[in-house]
């Protein structure tokens, strides 16, 4: 592991990316003493652009390779949900007339994670066959109505037997006093989760 890699050029992350996540031990879910296999890629707020760019080019670099990936932009996948269900234009025509709470808790409602978004996800799934990667990805966008940690924690028993890996806009801290936080922006504690890995962490 290079030292301090989360910090380093975006150059360098993407080779630790490319490289680690089309590895056999990556890939078999090797080493993780019986961890769920979900991984956070944290990264500055302010790299957004260039992440979004990078998220792409690393996708579409693992395919090269014959890794098979299934990229969910859980913002663009949850317009879609309200979309079809009808709820998209209520938000749409209301937003501007009625209270935040309101519309946070009616999105809330339409996109609950373990009733709505789960089965969502599992649906895409079943539809894209076998991947040996899930990489999520429009997590700052879909807040504050959607929680990383809700995600995480709904999809760890039916998405536990492949590699999850998680782009995060913010960091991803460990400590003996408080354990493990996504802390959304590098300003917004997203409350506990502590399952996952930090991907810069990770040994090739």
């Amino acid at each position: 592991m290079k030292p301090d890699l989360e910090h380093a050029p975006i150059d360098e992350r993407f080779e630790h990316l490319l490289e680690l996540l089309s590895s056999p031990r990556f890939l078999n879910c090797e080493g993780l003493n019986g961890e769920v296999p979900f991984f956070i890629c944290p990264y500055p707020p302010s790299e957004a652009v260039e992440m979004a760019s990078m998220q792409m080019l690393l996708i579409a670099r693992l395919q090269q390779k014959g890794v098979a990936i299934l990229h969910l932009n859980l913002y663009d996948l949850t317009n879609e949900m309200l979309k079809r269900e009808g709820d998209w234009d209520w938000i749409v025509q209301n937003e501007s007339r009625v209270s935040k709470g309101i519309v946070k808790e009616e999105l809330e409602g339409n996109l609950d994670c373990e009733t709505k978004l789960k089965p969502e996800i599992v649906r895409r799934m079943n539809a894209a066959g076998k991947a040996d990667v899930l990489i999520l990805t429009g997590i700052g966008e879909v807040f504050p109505y959607i929680r990383s940690h809700n995600v995480l924690n709904n999809l760890q028993s039916v998405a536990g037997e492949k590699p999850l890996l998680m782009f995060f806009p913010g960091a991803y801290t460990h400590s003996l006093e408080s354990g493990a936080s996504l802390d959304l922006f590098s300003r917004l504690q997203d409350d506990k989760y502590y399952r996952a890995f930090n991907v810069f962490e990770r040994e090739i």
